[in-house]
């Protein structure tokens, strides 16, 4: 089944697409309990200031985005929605219904505070290929969540992704440490080996203000995935500001 809605969001310049993930606005929210504050009316703010899709995580404890919130979100058609989710027949069913643009698989553990570390591909093939088609003959663009390793990349092939989110923690990590330099290398030889094989290339996680220029500097990188760094500057400068802030870094080092 091909997918019209996805054919003009694919980036084939050096443009690089800021997908702004809107958990944490759920997270507000649902610890008093309500409707306040409300995600999509942070997604048509992150919109009005220049993302370019919004991303969410549809966790199976349900956490903080619900399924009320994607089907909102995604009936609404007013953004393109990448929905992070688990590798699992009861979210796949779920996606399959709500047909985001984009589907990135993701690990997921209960216990976890976020998301830790990338999706082993490489020991889930045959089941992954199994998924990848059914979310693809829904018209849903796949990403899988990966670490920067060749045998990730070449896994995520295997298993017919059409694109990967390259795993940003460790680097995130570093580069407080000013010893990030092995780390992005390690990045951008995934990256590189990813976009020679027709992979479409995006990054994420533990990325802020400070230490996404560098990133921006791989070519093949085609999309940041940011959240919590810019949901915590709109506590105090307001979304808007948070997420233009974001995009005027990002535009400035790709032109």
């Amino acid at each position: 089944m091909s997918n019209k809605k996805n054919e003009n969001i694919i980036n084939t310049g050096r443009y690089i697409r800021l997908g702004v993930n809107i958990d944490h606005v759920a997270t507000l929210r649902n610890a008093r309990g309500g409707f306040e504050p409300e995600p999509l009316q942070a997604a048509f703010i992150c919109r009005d200031a220049g993302c370019d899709q919004i991303t969410i995580h549809l966790r199976e404890d349900r956490r903080h985005i619900t399924d009320r919130d994607l089907a909102i979100l995604t009936q609404t058609g007013a953004f393109p929605i990448n929905l992070e989710m688990a590798a699992v027949e009861e979210i796949i069913e779920i996606a399959v219904k709500n047909r985001p643009y984009m589907a990135t698989l993701v690990p997921e553990r209960r216990e976890e505070r976020t998301t830790e570390g990338g999706l082993n591909a490489a020991a889930s093939v045959k089941t992954l290929k199994k998924q990848i088609k059914k979310l693809k003959d829904a018209g849903i663009l796949v990403s899988l969540f990966i670490e920067a390793e060749k045998k990730q990349v070449e896994a995520s092939l295997e298993a017919g992704a059409d694109a990967i989110e390259i795993h940003t923690g460790r680097y995130a990590e570093c580069f407080i440490n000013n010893c990030y330099a092995e780390e992005l290398s390690r990045i951008e030889a995934a990256c590189e080996l990813a976009s020679g094989h027709g992979l479409l290339v995006n990054a994420g996680h533990g990325l802020n203000y400070f230490n996404t220029r560098p990133i921006c500097a791989i070519k093949q990188i085609q999309e940041l995935n940011i959240g919590h760094s810019i949901i915590s500057r709109a506590v105090f400068h307001g979304l808007y500001e948070a997420v233009a802030a974001m995009k005027s870094i990002i535009s400035r080092e790709t032109n």
